[in-house]
């Protein structure tokens, strides 16, 4: 099948258009005897029509028509009767022959057959129990489906509206098959020649003086520029701006999380970890080389750490350990952003004006020597938050996390006893996800330890609530994706993060 040039259904076009006006349908275009009625003949037309309409020439319509074709299923019908059809004619009349059971039903016309047309020959009344088997209920009926059936077959049309396009297309009886075609009607400056347009003002129209008598192709204002090939936010990016606005609207205020160096003293001592802790471990914890120590910390803050970590104070009997100056020198990167919020503590602790109640936040990245794998990286981002108040418990961190979660989208909540060195009580939190079908953690949290607090300075009846969790989940679970180093890292699909939209975490009722 040879398509017309654009040229000759240029012709086509505009001539059946001097002659008549308009056309309503252009799939009654021909082309050496034969109708264009074909998906990709009428691709032609529309770009004919298009450069057409941009010369004003024509003015043409969209019309989608939709019919409809039968399935191998509903072909069968055609020739055989409808399923509930057969089962009525292979059944007795009652008292005229033995009522034929479901065992029966299925040697004859099969296990679908019998299981589809018994139960519609049930709903029309056609047949009735008898025993253990059917017998008929209806004298003659007619097969309605099969008759439907044969009229789509011809006219490709279905009869009786949308509730009978539904339901025969829920039996996979029948398929839609769209089609596109036009209205067309004569343009502002119509001709059936042809005029060659100008695209550009040349140096040399505007010398000659060619240009005054030149027709110039019109623009197009409203057509698609090239898209730019910028940058684009990562998904990352994106839900993390997402957590953002939910902590500043709970009044939250930012940390600054700027140092991806931290020493041994602020990411384990301070913290109470001790130093024989499997986390300070070469295969947990990436160590810095050069340079090898920090800073010292202040001394009588060193001095209090070093004496609760050894002897014991405030209520604790410490580790009994020796402690390591050497230890807490160590540079590091850092493996959690709860370094962050100790150095905050101890400011808030030592701020003019003594401590103030404090609501804190922190998304950032952090670094542990793992093996990357689907759920796991080298290098990812914490999201954390704190509350330091006076005579807060246990019931308020639950309050807090409740109404945290929920605006991320995590309702129903379940909480774990955990064992962290730096809080009493701890909690891991459990959340259900309907997409898994099962429950999956999704934070850790706690209430910091005296042990940790007080050395800072703070009073002894402030409390601080804490929690966290990853970034990289909830972005994962959000945009579908499942293995973690597509999202992050040298495997990262660079057009998925241009296209993929922005998210928006799921609020919890107000």
């Amino acid at each position: 099948m040879s398509l017309p040039t654009p040229e000759a259904l240029q012709h086509i076009i505009l001539q059946s258009l001097e002659a008549s006006g308009s056309l309503s349908d252009s799939r009654e275009l021909a082309y050496n005897g034969r109708l264009l009625q074909s998906a990709e003949e009428q691709g032609v037309v529309r770009a004919v029509l298009d450069s057409l309409a941009s010369k004003e020439m024509v003015e043409y319509k969209q019309i989608t028509t939709t019919t409809y074709s039968l399935t191998e299923e509903g072909e069968g019908i055609t020739q055989n009767g409808s399923h509930e059809y057969r089962v009525w004619e292979v059944l007795p009349v009652k008292g005229q022959g033995e009522p034929v059971g479901i065992p029966e039903l299925k040697k004859r016309l099969g296990d679908e057959a019998t299981k589809v047309g018994q139960m519609r020959a049930f709903k029309n009344k056609w047949i009735a129990k008898d025993g253990s088997g059917f017998v008929r209920a209806a004298e003659a009926p007619v097969d309605e489906t099969a008759v439907q059936m044969k009229e789509i077959k011809e006219n490709g049309l279905v009869a009786g509206g949308e509730a009978v396009v539904k339901e025969l297309q829920k039996r996979k009886l029948i398929q839609p098959k769209k089609y596109i075609h036009y209205s067309i009607s004569k343009g502002p400056q119509f001709s059936t020649e042809v005029k060659q347009l100008e695209t550009d003002l040349t140096v040399e129209m505007l010398q000659s003086g060619a240009w005054k008598d030149a027709s110039f192709k019109q623009y197009n204002f409203a057509a698609a520029g090239q898209p730019t090939d910028g940058g684009a936010l990562h998904p990352l990016l994106k839900v993390r701006e997402e957590f953002r606005t939910i902590f500043f609207d709970m009044g939250f205020s930012e940390m600054p999380t700027n140092k991806f160096v931290e020493s041994a003293f602020w990411n384990f001592d301070a913290m109470f970890v001790p130093q024989q802790h499997p986390a300070r471990e070469m295969q947990d914890t990436f160590y810095v080389k050069d340079p090898a120590k920090a800073l010292k910390p202040d001394t009588d803050y060193y001095e209090r750490i070093r004496k609760i970590h050894e002897e014991g104070g405030y209520g604790s009997i410490g580790y009994r350990a020796p402690f390591s100056r050497e230890e807490s020198e160590k540079l590091l990167l850092r493996t959690h952003t709860t370094s962050v919020t100790t150095d905050m503590l101890y400011r808030l602790a030592n701020q003019p004006g003594g401590f103030k109640p404090a609501k804190m936040f922190s998304i950032d990245r952090v670094f542990r020597n793992e093996t990357a794998d689907a759920t796991h990286l080298a290098e990812f981002h914490q999201v954390e938050g704190l509350v330091a108040d006076y005579d807060i418990t246990l019931g308020h961190l639950l309050a807090f996390m409740q109404e945290f979660f929920s605006k991320t989208g995590n309702h129903k909540l379940r909480f774990k006893p955990a064992y962290n060195p730096y809080t009493e009580p701890s909690m891991e939190v459990f959340s259900y996800h309907e997409g898994l079908g099962k429950w999956i953690e999704i934070g850790n949290s706690g209430i910091f330890r005296p042990e940790m607090l007080e050395p800072m300075g703070l009073p002894k009846g402030v409390r601080v609530l804490g929690w966290g969790m990853s970034l990289e989940r909830p972005t994962m679970i959000k945009y579908k994706i499942h293995d973690i180093r597509t999202l992050v890292g040298h495997k990262t699909d660079l057009d998925q993060v241009k296209k993929r939209a922005a998210i928006r975490l799921e609020k919890g009722d107000d």
